[in-house]
């Protein structure tokens, strides 16, 4: 897939291919193979050329805020219908820590039925509590942590079926 975006005023052609379970990404003239872990609540843990990054993506009309540990730039499309909707729509789905915490409640249990966007897990890290929900409807098949427990960033939480 091949997209214009524009970020902070700068023009840029953007593509996509996925190779062998990662993506190579074309930036103008550079090429970066990224590894991307959907976490939660719109976190991704990114591995772009040997380097981590963790990731807060939003929707916003007309594109994308990405948050990173450096700022926040906003991502408009030329053509934002462009890109597919990604997201769990079944299957397995393993929810994991965003960042480094404290497991503070664990508010489902195995065998429970959940909804779309219910809260699972809450863990606090940098002095606040962060609510991880659930990506879709389904059934919670294992849990991995119990409360009060220290989690490192991407951690696993809870898988769902």
């Amino acid at each position: 897939m091949i997209l214009e975006a524009s970020v902070a005023g700068r023009s840029h052609e953007v593509e996509v291919r996925e190779v062998d379970g990662r993506y190579v990404v074309r930036v103008d003239d550079h090429v970066l193979e990224v590894d991307w872990l959907d976490a939660a609540d719109g976190f991704a843990s990114l591995l772009v050329a040997g380097r981590s990054y963790d990731a807060l993506i939003s929707p916003r009309p007309g594109g994308y805020t990405v948050a990173l540990r450096g700022g926040r730039h906003d991502v408009l499309l030329a053509d934002p219908a462009a890109v597919p909707s990604r997201g769990p729509t079944g299957g397995e789905t393993r929810l994991v820590a965003p960042m480094p915490g404290k497991v503070v409640r664990v508010l489902v249990e195995r065998g429970q039925g959940i909804a779309a966007a219910q809260g699972l897990v809450v863990v606090e890290a940098m002095k606040m509590e962060n609510e991880l929900k659930a990506p879709r409807e389904g059934t919670v098949r294992e849990v991995h942590v119990r409360e009060g427990q220290a989690v490192e960033g991407g951690a696993l939480l809870v898988v769902l079926e």
